[in-house]
């Protein structure tokens, strides 16, 4: 079964992509559709399965074979990877049938489910992997088609930008994750996670010596295999590439910033959370990175005008939530708002998409406004997509993103503090432009013409409906995750016994308790006095702190930042590297020299050619004296 769940994707993205013809127009939509419905299907039987205590690895062959490394192509299931597989599986089959509607007059349609249904299928085999190099192949499945989505529309130049963006910011991070494999390797002689992670304790007094500074390897392993899932995952400095992406058709983003690509990362660091309890210096850095992600998208979003990328910036925010809820070793309260997160992330990703599809691909909310009663299920949707992101009980975001606010203040350390206030403040920033949407989107005077505005056809609506219950229910359902009392995670997840912030996250202060609930009312009172009683509120402040407003506006000036230090600089190394090194040595040096060198050879040869007899009968008697003299000096002894 577990086969079948994996591999079902990818017979659906063959069979779309190379017989489109004999599928039909219909047929490319709905196989790989269907395919997705039963690997959904399989995986909620599985997940039942493995929250029982049972877990298994299916062997499929060899990959690597030798006396030095052994690697095999396997699939793991625990309950860490059944819950993944779930959330996979959840989101995509809604997406695959979101794109049946949304995509239906796009012309390459049979080549955007391959690419949908590929995507799927790199995630699967990341999230089923039984060893660090099929991990790594996943992992690069999900960049290739991260690119090849978000550069569907390929006639689009800013499309192609953003995916190419994508795809180099993602490699920096890749790099990362590599030398932090090759340093386990070196450690362990294994890819295997069982064997890596049995063998944690042999090498925590090893060392390496970098500038007079003793770095333990179990650290630095750690780091680097953070690095890669900051790329993956876009935290601060590896973020750029995130709001590019929304270049991509919507169906894309929700399925990139719900279920894939970004929730990778935490998936790491979940999974290898037997690594990192051995690793406090790498702990308490992803706390700071979380959480300094976590504020610093919130502040972008605050300004942003494009929908989606306000949507975008809100994945970003969350998922800083989630790597500072691993780095307090609170592990399970991470997975838990993952899949929290998805429902209610890919429910305003699609919303938003309903939305875009209604206006005729209108993404500015600026010019929007009044479309709840054109659009009242959307609408409905999308109020409850921002309940659950904003974490107002009794909706999915209360259960899971407070259990992390909590466990930051039972982690009792400089850090845990330092990520609950920012977390604290992002929550109020998160309700203040989840509201801004609404109410600028769906509420007040329409801002351009919606007579034409529609609402969308049931393939879009069904799974926002599905989602919509998801976002409501699943906070209750699954807070089984993260209670003490029962070990819902068993052994795919470890935590050292003196790692308690989860357990403590229980006995915090009311007052504790109660403040995210608190900040988020705020967020949406501040948001109707600014955009619903005092509609000029905005622009007043945007002239009054012009400089505070440029900096969330420019993005915190990140790409600008890039190109001045390293894209203009590369550039000009390339170019003194072309010009001086290439031109005037390579070339010269090389092909063109050796052809100047022919050329001017030739060229005397040739003018021994004169056509004169005696010319020739010197030449002649000139080579017989050269011959004679030769073979004298070598009868003699001489040479």
């Amino acid at each position: 079964m577990l086969k079948l769940l994996v591999f079902l994707p990818l017979m659906g993205s063959v069979l779309s992509g190379l017989f489109p013809k004999f599928l039909g127009k219909k047929g490319v939509m709905w196989l790989p559709t269907l395919f997705s419905f039963l690997s959904l299907l399989f995986s909620i039987i599985l997940l039942s399965q493995a929250i029982t205590g049972e877990s298994y690895i299916t062997h499929l062959g060899y990959w690597v074979n030798s006396e030095a490394l052994t690697v095999s192509w396997s699939l793991r299931l625990d309950v860490l990877s059944a819950v993944m597989l779930f959330v996979v599986m959840l989101v995509s089959s809604l997406v695959h049938l979101y794109s049946i509607g949304y995509m239906d007059h796009d012309e390459h349609k049979s080549r955007f489910f391959s690419y949908l249904s590929l995507f799927t299928f790199a995630m699967l085999m990341l999230v089923t992997s039984n060893n660090f190099l099929q991990l790594f192949f996943g992992w690069e499945g999900v960049g290739l088609c991260s690119y090849l989505l978000i550069g569907f529309w390929f006639k689009k130049q800013s499309a192609n930008a953003a995916a190419i963006k994508a795809f180099i910011v993602n490699r920096v991070g890749d790099l990362g994750l590599i030398l932090g494999i090759c340093i386990i390797y070196k450690l362990t002689g294994s890819l295997d996670f069982d064997k890596v992670f049995e063998k944690t304790s042999l090498f925590l007094e090893s060392s390496i010596l970098f500038f007079n500074f003793s770095i333990p390897y179990i650290e630095l392993a750690c780091f680097l295999l953070f690095i890669g899932a900051m790329g993956k995952s876009a935290q601060i400095g590896l973020h750029t590439w995130l709001a590019d992406a929304m270049e991509g058709p919507t169906p894309v983003s929700a399925l990139i910033h719900a279920a894939t690509m970004v929730t990778a990362g935490v998936f790491l660091v979940a999974r290898c959370s037997p690594l990192f309890e051995y690793a406090p210096v790498a702990l308490n850095f992803v706390i700071l990175v979380g959480a300094i992600t976590s504020i610093f998208a919130a502040c972008i979003a605050i300004t942003q005008n494009d929908i989606k990328k306000i949507i975008a910036y809100s994945t970003c925010s969350q998922l800083g939530y989630m790597f500072f809820a691993c780095g307090v070793s609170a592990y399970s309260a991470g997975m838990f708002h993952l899949m929290t997160h998805a429902f209610f992330k890919a429910l305003l990703f699609l919303g938003a998409g309903s939305v875009i599809h209604a206006l005729s691909d209108e993404q500015d909310i600026r010019k929007m406004g009044g479309l709840a009663k054109v659009l009242p299920y959307t609408c409905a949707a999308m109020w409850i997509g921002s309940l659950a992101l904003a974490g107002l009980p009794p909706f999915a975001g209360f259960f899971s993103k407070d259990i992390i606010l909590e466990a930051a203040w039972g982690h009792h350390s400089i850090f845990g503090y330092i990520a609950f206030y920012l977390g604290l403040i992002a929550a109020f920033l998160t309700a203040f432009y989840s509201w801004k949407i609404l109410f600028m989107v769906f509420h007040g005077k329409p801002r351009t013409d919606i007579s034409k505005a529609h609402e969308s056809p049931l393939y879009i609506l069904i799974p926002l409906l599905i989602l919509s219950i998801g976002a409501i229910i699943s906070g209750w359902l699954g807070y089984s995750m993260v209670d003490t009392h029962h070990d819902f995670w068993l052994e795919s997840i470890l935590i050292l016994d003196n790692h308690q912030a989860l357990v403590n996250a229980h006995h915090v202060p009311l007052l504790v308790k109660l403040s995210p609930i608190i900040v988020a009312i705020l967020g949406i009172y501040f948001a109707w006095i600014f955009y619903i009683k005092k509609v000029d509120l905005p622009k007043k402040n945007a002239d009054k702190f012009p400089k505070l407003y440029n900096i969330s506006k420019n993005k915190f000036w990140f790409d600008e930042i890039y190109d001045l230090i390293l894209t203009r600089q590369l550039k000009n190394i390339g170019n003194i590297l072309w010009t001086k090194g290439d031109i005037r040595i390579i070339d010269r040096f090389g092909p063109n020299g050796i052809a100047y060198f022919c050329s001017r050879l030739a060229s005397k040869i040739r003018s021994f050619q004169s056509g004169y007899v005696y010319h020739y009968a010197f030449t002649m008697f000139f080579g017989l004296i050269i011959l004679f003299s030769w073979q004298f000096l070598i009868y003699f002894g001489w040479l």
